[in-house]
């Protein structure tokens, strides 16, 4: 539905295959926002995105049966592409029935997956940014990635005027931080050779990421550069690459989680055990994060924030 009042506006209803378990998507989307382009304002996550023929924002709230869409587009003409990417952000064409029926055969992940069927992957809108963040956040908390990413946004980001929010920029490209002196990053000089190998690596084309990408050849790619290990390849590989199957074992989060259910935590241990997993240990690791319920990543704090309205008022 278009909106005639404020030009270049279109509400949508995205569906999806129930069940759909917003929490994990949403939460995480919501923990890990970057201020700048990413926001959580009147029950939706809003956030920039680069398109085609211009940039937009996407203002996304589930409902019991779609997600609420609400595009603020420079140019209409871009409404295909940016609908794509937001089913695509909420990984809105899984088949959680097919998840469900392998992940419930594991004794110990059954009551998790019962208890809240349909969880997702959270993606991104824009795989080159996400592979960025991944890096921006190696061993460091959640803040401290967002804070970093932030500064990135500020000073490489493209302006944009959001009437309806408190977003600022789009997230910078990789040919934009070409320029980047990497002296200038609160970052350790080994995490400051990563950042800036892998946006030479993007800038230049040489490293291809998003779902049509070769995930074999994409692993193999960004295990080359410095700085890169088995966690940040895993990790780009399920937000951004989309593969279901990727299984960052030596994630801290995972092998708590295993702890708890008795799975074990060194890698070893748990990649035994994530073979009755395949294909779907991406959502596997959903439900291991969700182990330990308090990280802010496992719920969408739609509480925090007054939801007088949707869409917002001009």
């Amino acid at each position: 539905m278009r909106d005639d009042a404020t030009p270049g506006t279109v509400s949508l209803r995205l569906p999806f295959r129930a069940p759909l378990c917003p929490d994990n998507v949403f939460g995480h989307l919501a923990a890990t926002a970057v201020p700048g382009c990413e926001e959580v304002r009147d029950g939706a996550y809003r956030r920039t995105v680069r398109l085609p023929l211009g940039s937009g924002v996407v203002a996304l709230r589930p409902e019991a049966d779609h997600i609420a869409c609400r595009l603020v587009l420079d140019d209409l003409r871009d409404l295909p592409a940016a609908k794509s990417r937001c089913r695509w952000l909420l990984d809105l064409d899984a088949d959680p029935e097919a998840v469900t029926e392998v992940l419930a055969a594991d004794p110990a992940l059954a009551p998790g997956v019962r208890a809240s069927p349909g969880r997702r992957v959270p993606r991104s809108v824009d795989e080159r940014e996400m592979a960025l963040r991944v890096v921006l956040g190696q061993q460091v908390s959640t803040g401290a990635a967002r804070t970093h990413a932030a500064r990135l946004v500020t000073s490489y980001g493209t302006p944009i005027v959001d009437r309806e929010g408190g977003l600022t920029h789009v997230f910078p490209t990789p040919e934009e931080l070409v320029e980047l002196d990497p002296s200038t990053l609160a970052l350790p000089h080994a995490r400051r050779r990563c950042v800036a190998a892998l946006v030479q690596a993007l800038a230049d084309g040489e490293l291809e990421l998003g779902p049509d990408a070769d995930w074999a050849r994409a692993r193999h790619q960004l295990a080359a550069l410095p700085g890169v290990g088995p966690w940040t390849v895993e990790m780009i590989a399920m937000r951004a690459l989309g593969d279901p199957d990727a299984f960052p074992s030596g994630d801290l989060g995972v092998q708590r989680g295993a702890g708890a259910l008795g799975l074990g935590t060194t890698r070893a241990a748990l990649a035994a055990r994530a073979t009755s997993w395949r294909p779907w240990r991406a959502y596997a690791v959903q439900y291991l994060w969700a182990v330990h319920g308090g990280h802010p990543i496992n719920h969408w704090p739609i509480n925090q924030w007054p939801i007088n309205h949707w869409p917002p008022r001009a």
